[in-house]
């Protein structure tokens, strides 16, 4: 239950970036439920070690850098979403850092506002 509450909240999320985010699109609610998905499972797999990698750049910049870090992850959750035919575009760097940044603040705040689902 909590895997699917993670994964509407990321939907919800990667929606309000592509509705506010000029340069993000979306397709229909069930493309990005399956983005949401991608989503997810490359912040779980690749963001520890991308995180690894850049740490003395994040010490460096006191942490400023893991926002360039989540646009990457937005960047490649659109390059991987395209390979399997799922409806959703990031087209610059920039809209990528803007709705990294947007999807990080409305996810945390779904997160505070929805039960733990437990």
């Amino acid at each position: 239950m909590k895997l699917i509450l993670r994964v509407v909240v990321n939907a919800l999320a990667l929606g309000a970036a592509a509705w506010l985010v000029p340069g993000i699109r979306a397709g229909s609610v069930t493309s990005l439920l399956l983005i949401a998905l991608v989503f997810g499972v490359l912040n779980a797999l690749i963001k520890p070690f991308l995180k690894l990698v850049s740490c003395p750049v994040i010490l460096l910049t006191l942490g400023l850098f893991t926002l360039v870090v989540n646009a990457l992850m937005l960047m490649l959750t659109a390059w991987l979403g395209a390979k399997l035919g799922i409806e959703f575009r990031v087209e610059s760097f920039w809209a990528a850092f803007l709705g990294a940044l947007l999807v990080s603040v409305v996810s945390t705040v779904l997160s505070w506002l929805l039960p733990d689902g437990d």
